[in-house]
């Protein structure tokens, strides 16, 4: 009878291992999500805008004349490149690293749509970019994120749904954008 209860005693407590080894980990990922803690490699790299800004209504008219299409129904995602007053020499060779940064992500480089917004750059610096699209921001809903210096460039990340999810401020690590990207058009 004794060696029955310790036996049964002994069951229970592996029970109640095999439990707390399924149950603690859950609470301790529990509590610390109440506490706002996030482990530092989901970061992302730019900056978040929380809540997402919804950017349907914003009028951009492409060069060709059309109205740029926010919601993508091919599922696009819209790398809106913004520069400051000027965009010289500095500002198109960063333009020209975004687009080359574009095609290292292979078979999702077609899943990304790069929009020029700023002065009017030359024809053959319109087409050494290809498939930059330029336009113009017609209603000013991207100014406050546009780069600061005369030949500074900024990224803003729109999704397919038209909504502003991230800002790269000037001065960004093209290599920290390039790893935010495949998180986000999988």
């Amino acid at each position: 009878m004794n060696s029955q209860n310790a036996n049964r005693n002994k069951n229970r407590w592996m029970l109640l291992g095999l439990m707390a080894l399924f149950i603690v980990p859950i609470l301790a990922a529990l509590a610390l999500n109440l506490v706002g803690w996030r482990p530092q490699g989901s970061k992302a790299y730019g900056t978040l805008i929380d809540p997402p800004r919804a950017v349907e209504s914003a009028s951009v008219t492409l060069t060709s004349g059309e109205k740029f299409v926010w919601r993508d129904p091919q599922w696009h995602w819209t790398l809106v490149a913004l520069p400051g007053a000027n965009c010289a020499q500095r500002c198109q060779a960063a333009l020209g690293e975004v687009l080359r940064m574009r095609a290292t992500l292979g078979r999702n480089a077609e899943r990304v749509r790069v929009l020029y917004l700023g002065p009017a750059l030359p024809a053959g610096v319109i087409t050494a970019l290809a498939p930059l699209q330029q336009g113009s921001d017609d209603t000013s809903a991207f100014a406050a994120l546009r780069a600061k210096g005369d030949d500074a460039l900024a990224l803003a990340l729109v999704d397919p749904g038209a909504y502003l999810m991230m800002h790269y401020d000037e001065g960004y690590d093209l290599a920290g954008v390039r790893r935010d990207l495949p998180k986000v058009i999988k």
